[in-house]
């Protein structure tokens, strides 16, 4: 196993935490007789595996490898991942119970290169999970759906473009369902000379009827200041809870460093009838990567500087957040309401 990580979480019925933890599989040597292999799930339910020519690939990052000569960028995976709910008490510290009967795994073929990044909202009396479903065909988002927060099932495809970061509101505004989306391309288009904001990737804003069918919003999100480069690249961190202030939102900055960068999670507040609307936003870092956690780790060590929170729950006078370790281990984080 390569890594357990970027876990989604909710609160179940009975008062306990669930996260939906991602494990991520990878063969121990993926480089044999000069190829280079990566893991497929096929259709018949069985898991493959492709050889590529090592001459062909670039094998820099330990998390991918690149195809070269194909006159843009093409992809493939050193690990295939799926997502296992644990089940937790109600202050994160402690396991349950951990729930593999309840495992969410390809099965179909825009899953094809695994199950991403779990998202659960809990909106009404009804969860909504967005995964990152990948393959060939697409890097899409996917949504499954549940009635008790932790059995649950495949709705539909809801992104069919490249979106690393979908997180639905816990609650809705004026009847609609709100998302916060990430596109991501090759193209960014400069702003003026002296401009506040940075170019690149930046978290936008969707809303929908029904979670299925999703409508861009006109007015930006939340967007990469051009004052610092920790948050050059971003995209959504946990699901946006309601607070008496308005929609919060922990996200993710990431600081250009060798090949993966540093990883920290920061915060915004968002007007609670118009989450276009920044109120407040937290400069410093909110959490950032512990090298001490992850020390009796070390020999799995692949990536460093990295925490990429993915859940919130509220817990009285403080929040639980789940955040993925250095894309090896999951991290609970007691954070109090005074932070922000």
């Amino acid at each position: 196993m390569l890594g357990a990580f970027n876990p989604g979480m909710t609160r179940l019925p009975n008062g306990n935490l669930v996260i939906f933890v991602r494990i991520a599989e990878a063969l121990r040597s993926p480089i044999v007789n000069n190829f280079v292999h990566a893991i497929r799930w096929d259709e018949t339910g069985k898991y493959v595996l492709d050889a590529w020519p090592l001459e062909h690939a670039n094998t820099a990052d330990p998390r991918k490898f690149l195809l070269q000569g194909g006159g843009w960028k093409i992809m493939a995976l050193t690990s295939l991942s799926w997502i296992l709910p644990v089940e937790l008490t109600p202050d994160g510290l402690e396991r349950v119970a951990i729930h593999y009967d309840k495992a969410i795994a390809p099965q179909n073929s825009l899953q094809v290169y695994g199950v991403e990044d779990p998202r659960v909202s809990k909106v009404g009396d009804r969860w909504l999970m967005t995964t990152c479903s990948v393959s060939p065909e697409r890097h899409s988002t996917t949504l499954y759906t549940s009635n008790n927060g932790l059995d649950f099932e495949f709705a539909d495809i809801v992104l069919d473009h490249q979106n690393k970061d979908m997180l639905i509101f816990e609650g809705q505004i004026d009847g609609e369902y709100w998302a916060q989306t990430r596109p991501l391309g090759d193209l960014y288009f400069a702003y003026p000379p002296g401009s506040e904001w940075r170019a690149g990737p930046s978290i936008n804003l969707s809303t929908s009827k029904d979670a299925l069918y999703w409508k861009p919003c006109l007015r930006p999100g939340i967007r990469p200041h051009s004052g610092t480069v920790a948050t050059a690249r971003m995209g959504g961190g946990t699901p946006p809870i309601l607070t008496d202030e308005g929609w919060l939102s922990l996200w993710h900055g990431v600081e250009p460093k060798e090949i993966v960068g540093i990883y920290r999670t920061y915060w915004s507040i968002m007007d609670r009838n118009d989450p276009s609307k920044i109120l407040r936003s937290g400069s410093a870092p909110l959490i950032e990567a512990s090298p001490e956690l992850t020390r009796p780790l070390e020999h799995q060590m692949y990536v460093r500087d990295v925490v990429f929170s993915t859940g919130i729950a509220d817990a009285g006078d403080h929040y639980i957040v789940a955040s993925g370790e250095a894309d090896l281990a999951c991290r609970m984080t007691h954070i109090p309401k005074s932070a922000f």
